[in-house]
């Protein structure tokens, strides 16, 4: 875009979720007005919701505290002010816990950062173009983005925000009961449970975060069927500490080379942690805050041994539920109408009454036993090894050369600027890659305050790169 003598650069961002609404944020209070043309691809109406913060459910919260959500880094309560200034809890009597913390519906994080942008989006300083893109290629000088909706852009430099893939079901699950009524492979889904009936036994694959939710809106439906979660370990996420704690320990001097290293000076950690009074959450709360420069001392090798084998463990232990879905599973757990396996699935078939039979192996040996479900519900991670082919113009752009899978086997690989890796070994000067495919590199990039520091960072970096792109016109 041309505005005067001046060659105005043009950045576009595929993907409005946070991720996408915070690196546009964060560019365009960077950038001087009139500097740059910021575009930002996402067919929802809101910027800022994307998968996570787009949702109806009022079961939906996010799982920390609002004091700790925020799209400015430094300011830790500015979602919190905006819920109390704006009165977005006046419909929510159940958002405020007794020691007082505010753990608000997901959709009012949405909300928030969406009205945040709204007046860059009004000015002009951010365009939101409601379409998909299809693909993205290389052109002179740039990128050429076309969108389903026919339109065509020329960028000077592209952001990929997109977000991890939809969760990869068990395999026995798929060949069993692929298209099937009462299976339902991604629980994300809008409508995925309607067909659902209130004394249904129900499986849910998956006991995290994912799950949590699942249970939780079943029990707001008014489910009083049986629920069965299983994941190979069995491991439920954890809640909140009932008061505050100052993050506790360092892992960083100096950090450890090794994944079996890392595991020895958590334990330590914690067991003097509990000496003091101080409970794990302290502890995990350090390792999310030093997670980065943990995960980047590791050679590739370590990181992997650590995805493999640790991860499960971490993420019950990182990724809390807030109090009020906590309850819903305290109490179902109680009362015994849910109950948790630690076993992989065997087999499964779809019998002539229409339920289905699973075979489960538990994890710590005994015999195969069978159950029988009415609904099967995956609530499994991101299936990672999809992540080319669940975006064609991501599957285009590796095709091209462009990009690449990283070698932990998390996302794509990036550099220290978080710009794409292509397959020759070289970091594309102008293709960035922002949010949770950015993970074999930075590390954890699944939850705040890491993503929004990470969104800034590419910000950073790209309003470094438009910068020295503005040349006049002679």
């Amino acid at each position: 875009m041309t505005v005067g003598a001046i060659s105005v650069p043009v950045v576009a961002i595929v993907g409005g979720g946070f991720t996408g609404a915070a690196v546009a944020y964060h560019l365009a209070r960077l950038l001087p007005e009139g500097t740059a043309r910021i575009v930002v691809y996402e067919p929802r109406a809101m910027l800022g919701g994307g998968l996570a913060y787009d949702t109806d459910e009022p079961v939906h919260r996010i799982n920390v505290p609002a004091a700790r959500m925020t799209l400015l880094p430094g300011d830790d309560t500015h979602f919190e002010r905006w819920l109390l200034e704006t009165g977005a809890l006046a419909d929510d009597g159940e958002a405020v816990t007794r020691d007082g913390r505010i753990f608000a519906r997901r959709s009012a994080f949405g909300h928030y950062v969406d009205a945040t942008l709204r007046p860059l989006v009004a000015a002009g300083r951010i365009e939101h173009r409601r379409s998909r893109v299809r693909a993205v290629r290389a052109a002179a000088g740039g990128w050429r983005v076309a969108a389903a909706d026919g339109s065509v852009l020329k960028a000077d430099c592209v952001v990929v925000a997109t977000t991890h893939p939809s969760p990869q079901a068990p395999a026995v699950l798929d060949r069993a009961l692929a298209g099937h009524a009462a299976y339902i492979p991604d629980a994300t889904v809008p409508g995925a449970f309607a067909g659902i009936f209130r004394k249904d036994r129900v499986l849910v694959v998956g006991t995290g975060l994912t799950a949590a939710d699942v249970i939780a809106v079943l029990d707001a439906a008014g489910h009083e069927g049986p629920v069965t979660a299983v994941s190979r370990r069995g491991l439920r996420s954890r809640g909140h500490t009932p008061l505050p704690q100052e993050p506790f320990g360092d892992f960083t001097i100096p950090p450890a080379r090794s994944a079996r290293e890392l595991l020895r000076r958590v334990r330590r950690t914690l067991e003097q942690a509990a000496g003091e009074g101080i409970t794990w959450h302290a502890v995990f709360d350090r390792l999310r805050g030093e997670g980065g420069a943990i995960w980047r001392a590791l050679p590739v090798a370590e990181r992997r041994r650590l995805v493999r084998f640790l991860r499960p463990y971490w993420d019950v232990h990182r990724f809390r539920i807030a109090p009020q879905v906590e309850a819903v599973i305290d109490r179902r757990l109680a009362a015994g109408s849910l109950h948790i396996h630690a076993a992989s699935l065997a087999d499964a078939t779809l019998r002539a009454d229409g339920t289905i039979a699973v075979t489960f192996r538990p994890r710590r040996g005994g015999r195969p036993f069978v159950e029988h479900y009415d609904t099967v519900v995956v609530t499994t991670g991101p299936g990672h090894r999809a992540i080319l082919s669940s975006q064609p113009f991501l599957e285009a752009l590796a095709a091209a050369g462009a990009l690449q899978l990283d070698r932990v086997g998390l996302g794509l690989a990036v550099d220290d600027d978080s710009r794409a890796i292509g397959t020759n070994g070289e970091a594309a000067e102008t293709l960035f890659i922002a949010g949770p495919l950015a993970r074999g590199t930075f590390g954890e990039l699944m939850g705040l305050p890491q993503v929004t520091e990470h969104a800034l960072l590419v910000a950073e970096k790209v309003a470094h790169r438009m910068a020295g792109a503005r040349t006049p016109r002679f």
